[in-house]
Formats: C-alpha cells, sequence, structure tokens
C-alpha cells in the first residue's frame, strides 16, 4: 500500500495526484495587482514540484481588498490575462493542479508591506471598509462601517473574480475568510458590532460571509469550491471551533467542497501556542463533526508528521507554506522518506535515480 500523502483526492470534479498542497502565500510583488515575472518563476518552481495542489496568494477582489499596495488582485480581465502564462506553464508542463484564494483584507487593508513594516500606509493610503468602524489596532486606519451598497459590490466582487478563475483555466478556488480579514471580521463578535441583519447572532454574523459563498459558488461553474476558516479567534468572547463547525455545516449544505482550517488573525496580540501541528485538531473536529474534508495547515513540515496526519484521518489534505519556501520539491523527498512516489518532469529526471 502506498503512503496515505501519496494516494489520490478527488474534490468535486478534480481528481489531485496526493494529499499535498501548497499554501497560498502573499508575495507582495505584484504593479497595480497585476501578476509579474516573481509569480511566474515564484509559482512555475511549484508547478515541477510533484504537490497535488497549488494555490496562488490571497487575491484581493477589489482594490481597497488588498492587503498593500504590492499584493496581487484579480478585479479585471487584465489581472486574468497577465495570470494567464502562469496557467498555460501549469497546464503544459505542471504535475500539479493550481488554484486560487479570493480575498478581502477588510480593516487590515492599506498597510505597507512586510520587509518595510507591514504598518498602515501614510503616504498612499485608501480607505478602508469593515462591518463595524473598529481599528485593528492602535494606530491602524479606522474603517467606514460597510451598508449593503459595500455589501452588494463587494459580494459581486468576488462573484466576478470567481467567474474569471474559471474562464482563464484555474482548476479550483478558495474563499479567504480567516486571519481577521472582511469574512472574518463579519464572523467574530470581536469585530462585528452590528445592530442590523448582519450582526449580533451567530446566524447573523454569518450570513454575510455565506453570501459571498453562495456567489461563488454560482460564478464558478463546477470548480471545486471552499473555504479557509479561522477556527478560533484564540481570545475570550471571539470566534470559536463551535462556531466554526456550525459555519461548516451550513457551507457544506450550500455546495462547499473543503474547509481550509487555520486559526486566530482578529486580534493583533492574541495568545496563540505555536507549535507543530498546532492546528491539526481544529481541522480533525471540523472533518469529523461537519462532516467534510478538510485541509490542515499550520507548522507542519516532516513527512512522518504530514503522513501521520492523513493516514490518521485528522485532515484530508495538508497544506505547507514554510516547508515549500525552503524546498520547493518537498513532495519528492517526503516520497523518498515514506516509500512512495511523486510525479516529476522529464527534464528533472536524473535528479531522481
Amino acid at each position: 500500500m502506498p503512503p496515505a500523502l501519496f494516494t489520490p483526492f478527488t474534490l468535486r470534479n478534480l481528481t489531485l495526484a496526493n494529499r499535498i498542497v501548497v499554501s497560498p502565500m502573499c508575495q507582495y510583488s505584484s504593479e497595480g495587482g497585476l501578476a509579474t515575472e516573481w509569480h511566474r518563476v515564484h509559482l512555475g518552481q511549484f508547478a515541477l514540484g510533484g504537490a497535488g495542489l497549488v494555490w496562488i496568494e490571497a487575491t484581493g477582489v477589489e482594490p481597497r481588498g488588498r492587503i498593500s499596495p504590492g499584493c496581487h488582485g484579480f478585479w479585471s480581465d487584465g489581472h486574468a490575462r497577465e495570470l494567464e502564462p502562469v496557467v498555460a506553464f501549469f497546464r503544459k508542463h505542471g504535475v500539479a493542479k493550481l488554484g486560487i484564494q479570493l480575498a478581502h483584507a477588510g480593516r487590515k487593508a492599506s498597510t505597507d508591506v512586510p520587509w518595510k513594516g507591514g504598518k498602515p500606509l501614510a503616504e498612499g493610503a485608501w480607505e478602508t471598509v469593515a462591518p463595524s468602524p473598529l481599528p485593528f489596532d492602535a494606530g491602524w486606519h479606522t474603517p467606514r462601517a460597510m451598508d449593503t451598497v459595500d455589501m452588494t459590490t463587494v459580494r459581486e466582487a468576488f462573484a466576478s473574480a470567481a467567474h474569471r478563475a474559471a474562464a482563464c483555466g484555474l482548476d479550483a478556488i478558495e474563499v479567504h475568510a480567516a486571519h481577521g480579514y472582511l469574512l472574518h471580521q463579519f464572523l467574530s463578535p470581536l469585530s462585528n458590532r452590528r445592530e442590523d441583519g448582519y450582526g449580533g447572532t451567530l446566524e447573523n454574523r454569518m450570513r454575510f460571509p455565506l453570501e459571498v459563498f453562495d456567489a461563488v459558488r454560482q460564478a464558478a461553474q463546477g470548480l471545486p469550491v471552499g473555504v479557509r476558516v479561522s477556527a478560533t479567534d484564540w481570545a475570550e468572547g471571539g470566534w470559536t471551533l463551535d462556531d466554526t463547525i456550525t459555519f461548516a455545516r451550513e457551507l457544506k449544505r450550500r455546495g462547499c467542497d473543503f474547509v481550509d482550517v487555520s486559526s486566530g488573525g482578529s486580534l493583533p496580540k492574541a495568545k496563540i501556542p505555536w507549535g507543530p501541528g498546532f492546528q491539526v485538531p481544529f481541522a480533525a473536529a471540523v472533518r469529523a463533526d461537519a462532516v467534510i474534508p478538510t485541509i490542515a495547515v499550520g507548522f507542519i513540515s516532516g513527512p512522518a508528521q504530514a503522513e501521520d496526519i492523513v493516514a490518521s484521518g485528522q485532515a484530508d489534505l495538508v497544506a505547507m507554506a514554510r516547508a515549500f519556501l525552503d524546498d520547493p520539491h518537498w513532495p519528492w523527498h517526503a516520497a523518498k522518506a515514506l516509500g512512495g512516489e511523486a510525479a516529476y518532469p522529464p527534464q528533472y529526471a536524473r535528479a531522481r535515480k
């Protein structure tokens, strides 16, 4: 029997060669939201490395939804055209499928790139929006509370981006509802203090994220669509694992194909117990209680660790970021360690002997 990590897995009509996923990793290297040569090389290396699925970084569905001026966007056909060389390379040479994470940063938008401090912009700042006019932290921009027109605009932007993703040949879509960004801001009572039908009860706080998911699901033209969530805010009075399971059940009912389970992001100083696989139990709980495929993520790095997560049924797929930045051919080395097989292009065959 092959290692569980190297068995196929099917999401809707998309069959992945194995259970290894390259996490979406912000590169802060776009120009006007457009992909650049950096993306072609950065993503291209993962096309050849043997993973089953590669995610394009968190991609803003509208200009004000970008985290920084360097963040990738997908709000026009021109943005899709700049990504076409990457899609074409994956189709012709890749051994991985290519998906995109659609996102909106909400109150955490309009910041500088990390290597310049990552703080809220002073020069070149833009208006941020959120469910409530609460800044992320002291010194951050105070967002404008979204009205129904804003919500319609954002919902339609997500749908347009999903349609664009399907039209340009991408294989899957992930809706970003984690890490304190806009959809998570609606879910968490720490950031959502609305008094209308989009705030207060759990049902109300889930309403806008579910509306966005419905719009993406309809526009995705049969592509697998999943959602990244933060399973907990790691703070009293915040979003909880039980809330996440309720949300996941509702997503499944609406046609969601998987849940990518992360955590945190709502508070700048939350006490998070960082450590190897610290979020895996959340993925396991969502998988068991909501009965939906899950992706585990967070400080997963070793082949034996990843194999155990899949083989023990804690998650269906494992996603890694730092491990792939360190070793774009991580699946080759994991296959060798576990006695499995990972695909590779014939041009690299000499490295596999």
